[in-house]
């Protein structure tokens, strides 16, 4: 089983922000193949897929950003999933846009959502998928930014890094996540 959760904000108001580009992720990877998002329970929409043999959940948590560990603790649990069937795909300042890097373990580098897993899951080794979206230019704000959305000038880019990030996470149902880094992380 393999459990691939895309963090973000619930809402219009959110949909494009670049806080959001782990719910774009997931939403790009359900429609690529026909997978639908409409199940409603554990604070968060999902679907549960089978691929080649393999059960595939996709979570995206409708608790806010920085509550994110509390709709994933509760999946976890009804679906008896081990922490190392999960990888988590969220956003990341230190990547520029365009840029993905997966990793087996990490803190939450000042991420909120990132910290409340770490706090629900109770362990820091978890994979992740780093989508980057830049830091913002002073004056701007690190919230302000976040929550702002992409630029036209970085949609290429943008749409770029969410065409990896769903290839890797196809990858992933397939290979191990040893392979999946040594492929993906190289680019």
């Amino acid at each position: 089983m393999k459990c691939i959760v895309g963090l973000g904000n619930p809402g219009k108001k959110y949909e494009k922000t670049r806080h959001n580009i782990g719910f774009m992720v997931l939403d790009e990877l359900a429609d690529q193949n026909h997978w639908s998002l409409t199940q409603k329970k554990f604070r968060g929409v999902y679907t549960a897929e089978h691929v080649d043999g393999e059960k595939v959940l996709l979570l995206k948590p409708q608790t806010y950003m920085n509550l994110s560990g509390e709709s994933v603790r509760a999946f976890m649990d009804y679906y008896d999933i081990d922490v190392e069937d999960v990888l988590v795909v969220y956003d990341d300042l230190d990547l520029p846009p365009g840029k993905i890097r997966l990793r087996k373990k990490g803190g939450h580098g000042g991420h909120n959502g990132i910290r409340n897993m770490i706090d629900h899951l109770g362990t820091k080794e978890f994979k992740r998928l780093r989508v980057g979206i830049g830091r913002p230019e002073a004056p701007a704000t690190v919230i302000d930014y976040v929550l702002g959305e992409f630029p036209k000038s970085e949609s290429e880019a943008v749409a770029d890094s969410i065409e990896q990030s769903v290839k890797a996470c196809e990858a992933w149902i397939g290979m191990s996540f040893n392979e999946v880094m040594n492929e993906f992380n190289a680019k």
